[in-house]
């Protein structure tokens, strides 16, 4: 199995949990931006079945060696720019990694899949990981299903909603063998401190004001990274060629909900009585352009393959507060502006 963006938050899971069930080859192809965490998958890397392949998915000749080399059967591609506030400043990073990065895959793919023997063709799978983002803002009913309409409203969605149309061109057109995935909010350990939850907590456990976008009440549906990457390996084993699947929990909360959740972790877990109550270090401010009010997937195309999330929300937050103040990663996130999913 191959995995694009496998040093990654989502994608780093994905390795891990393929080597723990036994995968017998699982290769990492991750160009190691600053997203990019070798650490992440530290604990595999002594294994005989991993394999690291440090490319650009923008590099087709590299890819086509890296497909020749290790003949895949199933390839995962979760490499992208996924950080909407960074889209917002530098979109161009974004039209590069995850519109043209994913135009050279399918292509490099598409003839490498060309070229196996039938029964190689026929078990040929190619997993695209994508965002409820590219649908847009909800109000407050309903949820999006596999058919809704693509609204991107950030050049993050609307790049994640080009390469979701260039995979399906290629299915339709080529015949080649993808599935598209729409995940909702991930959070969990390796997470790196630009998005919400592990922003948040290692602000308030250093008593630094919290910036919370807007008036807080943006709506989100939260997913563990483990239940996510259980999901994407269902998917590929059950999932039908051409098909579109939902990944989310039902997990909603509104960005101040969750802040205030991480505020009363670290109170109970870490207290400080010099900074009294750590929701006191709330700050509001000005919104984002485009910030869409509310995100939700029915997650009942993925169910119905016999997959089901094991983490209540609560439970995986104060599991990824304690791991946090576990593990503090003081690296260094280039800064474009504020640092907020």
């Amino acid at each position: 199995m191959l995995v694009t963006g496998g040093a990654g938050f989502i994608g780093s899971a994905l390795v891990r949990a393929l080597v723990a069930a036994g995968a017998s080859r699982v290769i990492n192809v991750d160009k190691l931006t600053y997203a990019g965490n070798p650490d992440a998958v530290a604990s595999v890397a002594g294994d005989p079945r991993y394999q690291f392949e440090r490319a650009d998915v923008c590099d087709g000749p590299a890819l086509r060696q890296i497909l020749a080399r290790h003949r895949p059967a199933t390839i995962f591609h979760l490499a992208a720019e996924s950080h909407v506030d960074r889209s917002i400043d530098a979109p161009a990073d974004f039209v590069m990694t995850n519109v043209v990065g994913t135009f050279r895959l399918l292509e490099e793919s598409q003839i490498y899949w060309t070229a196996l023997a039938s029964a190689e063709r026929e078990a040929f799978r190619l997993v695209h990981a994508s965002t409820d983002e590219v649908f847009g803002s909800l109000d407050t009913g309903g949820r999006f299903i596999e058919h809704s309409p693509y609204a991107p409203n950030s050049p993050y969605a609307a790049s994640k909603a080009g390469s979701d149309h260039l995979v399906r061109a290629w299915h339709r057109t080529y015949g080649l063998p993808v599935i598209v995935t729409h995940s909702t909010n991930n959070y969990g350990p390796w997470q790196l401190p630009e998005k919400l939850i592990p922003l948040m907590i290692h602000h308030a456990a250093a008593g630094r004001p919290l910036p919370v976008y807007g008036d807080g009440r943006h709506v989100r549906d939260w997913i563990h990274v483990d239940d996510h990457v259980a999901a994407l390996r269902c998917i590929a084993d059950r999932g039908v060629p051409g098909g579109r699947y939902l990944i989310g929990a039902g997990e909603e909360r509104t960005n101040l909900d969750v802040v205030h959740m991480i505020c009363d972790l670290l109170d109970e877990l870490r207290p400080d009585p010099s900074l009294g109550l750590r929701r006191e270090l709330v700050r509001f401010v000005a919104d984002r352009p485009g910030h869409d009010r509310r995100y939700a997937l029915d997650a009942a195309s993925t169910r119905a393959l016999g997959w089901a999330p094991q983490r209540r929300f609560d439970e995986g937050l104060r599991e990824t507060v304690r791991w946090y103040l576990a593990h503090r990663l003081n690296r260094q996130i280039p800064s474009l502006g504020p640092t907020m999913m």
